[in-house]
């Protein structure tokens, strides 16, 4: 399903990092550096779906050129750490078909950075031959100067404020969410943190128990259930460069850890889900009118929803729980119809499935797999540097070899 994705960095020079490589890496084309005199030739790369350039409508014609954008970007700054330009990177939802994902990529730079003074490099990413097919993805590349008729201005130092950061994330779902519900799709995005979503699903269910609303209530305790998690390590430029070759480094391989814990608990929520539909399905003939809005629940897809191991084990127990409680009464009263469990037990059950979890031990057993991938990755990097020097006494070995076989020889002679 759809999930909320954008992270703002920037291109600093104190960094080893230039406009105008950045730019050629992203759309895949050929540019050179006029100031380094570099060329950077990304030509042979693939997966760029689209490429566009969107700028403020007074900015010159030239704008439009790849190669001169970025090297008067260049020119424009003089200092040796100087920042020449942000990124943002957004996830596309999976479920928008290519020109959908192109209009709202558009529409949200034309509003958000280029009516602001930017200039924006657009370049929409394929998902990568390996890994989830459903990675679709925006780079999009923004000058840190104001452009005009006459070229770029001064820095709008205003643009760094974390106000500014944070009305683009929300920008971005809100553009988002209205992307899929006009293309017909039930899914939306949060740009909020987990923990805040998570806390308004509990309050939510509280206030759905107290008033009676039992369906909605055990949906917003499934809802609860599944936020309570820890996002995904952020990994560094580097370290997602070398996932993309296939590389492993400690930090890659703690991510895909967490990551196939969260598509555990997912898994099991989606069946925990179809179950609890199923079951609501069921029982609301026996229920009556009342509860027909019991058949609703759970009807949302949780695919791709990030958890805990530990979370998934605590779901199966309730489910079991529930399935051996109607196995029993089947052996108790057979031939008969087994009355149907409550929906205020089951939301009950899922409740303590969540309170039960014991952060404080999650947070441990999170503390000492770093500390173990830390500790394998300190002792790889040991074992190379004692394989180089093996390597390196060796190739001395074998050229003082060599000068005391010239020598000799040349006694000889």
């Amino acid at each position: 399903m759809a999930i909320y994705h954008l992270r703002a960095t920037m291109i600093s020079r104190s960094a080893g990092r230039s406009a105008t490589a950045a730019a050629a890496y992203r759309v895949g084309e050929r540019i050179e550096d006029h100031r380094t005199g570099l060329t950077f030739d990304y030509r042979a790369r693939g997966g760029v779906d689209h490429v566009e350039t969107l700028a403020p409508a007074n900015a010159p014609a030239w704008v439009q050129d790849r190669s001169a954008l970025w090297n008067a970007v260049e020119a424009a700054e003089t200092r040796k750490n100087s920042q020449v330009a942000r990124e943002i990177r957004v996830a596309l939802p999976a479920e928008l078909d290519h020109g959908q994902r192109v209009e709202l990529v558009r529409e949200f730079c034309q509003r958000e950075f280029a009516a602001r003074g930017m200039v924006a490099d657009i370049a929409l990413h394929a998902p990568g031959r390996e890994g989830d097919d459903r990675n679709h993805h925006a780079h999009i590349l923004l000058t840190t100067r104001e452009i005009g008729p006459e070229g770029f201005g001064a820095k709008n130092r205003d643009w760094n404020a974390v106000e500014i950061l944070e009305g683009w994330r929300e920008a971005w779902a809100r553009d988002s969410n209205r992307a899929l519900e006009r293309c017909g799709h039930d899914e939306r995005i949060d740009h909020r943190t987990l923990e805040a979503q998570r806390i308004e699903a509990s309050a939510r269910a509280t206030a759905a128990h107290d008033r009676g609303d039992e369906a909605e209530a055990l949906r917003q305790t499934v809802r609860a259930v599944e936020l309570d998690r820890d996002p995904l390590p952020q990994l560094s430029a580097g370290a997602w460069q070398m996932k993309e070759r296939g590389i492993e480094v400690a930090a890659v391989r703690v991510w895909r850890e967490v990551k196939a814990q969260a598509a555990e608990v997912a898994r099991v929520a989606e069946v925990l889900a179809g179950q609890v539909r199923d079951w609501i399905g069921r029982a609301v003939d026996r229920l009556g009118p009342p509860a027909q809005g019991l058949a609703y629940v759970g009807a949302a897809d949780r695919d791709g929803r990030e958890g805990r191991q530990d979370l998934a084990a605590r779901l199966r127990e309730a489910w079991e729980a529930r399935q051996s409680r109607t196995a029993s009464d089947a052996i108790a009263a057979p031939g008969q119809s087994p009355e149907p469990e409550t929906a205020r037990s089951l939301a009950e059950r899922l409740r303590e499935a969540a309170q039960g979890i014991d952060r404080g031990t999650l947070a441990e057993a999170a503390a000492r797999l770093q500390e173990s991938r830390e500790a394998e990755e300190c002792q790889r990097v040991q074992e190379a540097e004692r394989l180089k020097e093996q390597e390196r006494q060796q190739e001395r070995l074998r050229e003082r070899e060599a000068r005391d076989h010239d020598r000799d020889g040349g006694l000889t002679h």
